[in-house]
């Protein structure tokens, strides 16, 4: 079993230019966790073990990046659990993506998206009450 499956074309042709810090290699020669993510960033990390990447994705939404991953459904999941909790977009496409003529996934994919957020901003009264405003 391999953890490099090439995202649809289809779904490359949607997304278009998206960096992607987790590209199709099986020496896996760069460390897209060690990387800076692009403003608009694609990954499809590997399934066997996707929750590194998805706190890297969060880290980098953090700085007001958008971020698209694909990830399988499985809501059971520590990683699931994380995006949730920093208010993640979830396109379901209702069945299991064929990722090859010959290998399809599995279980359903989905794409989790964490939207691209404006920096804090200091609220209207100088932070002075501790809080902020986005």
């Amino acid at each position: 079993m391999t953890d490099s499956w090439a995202t649809p074309l289809w779904v490359q042709d949607f997304l278009g230019d998206y960096f992607d810090p987790c590209p199709l290699n099986d020496n896996w020669e760069v460390d897209g966790l060690k990387l800076e993510w692009k403003d608009r960033t694609y990954c499809n990390p590997p399934f066997s073990n996707p929750l590194p990447w998805v706190e890297k994705a969060i880290e980098e939404n953090k700085k007001g990046k958008q971020i698209i991953m694909m990830l399988n459904v499985d809501m059971t999941t520590k990683w699931f659990r994380k995006l949730l909790d920093n208010g993640v977009k979830l396109i379901y496409f209702g069945d299991r993506l064929k990722f090859s003529e010959k290998l399809a996934n599995n279980k359903p994919n989905m794409l989790a998206i964490l939207p691209k957020v404006p920096k804090t901003k200091q609220s209207r009264n100088g932070g002075k009450n501790g809080k902020t405003k986005i």
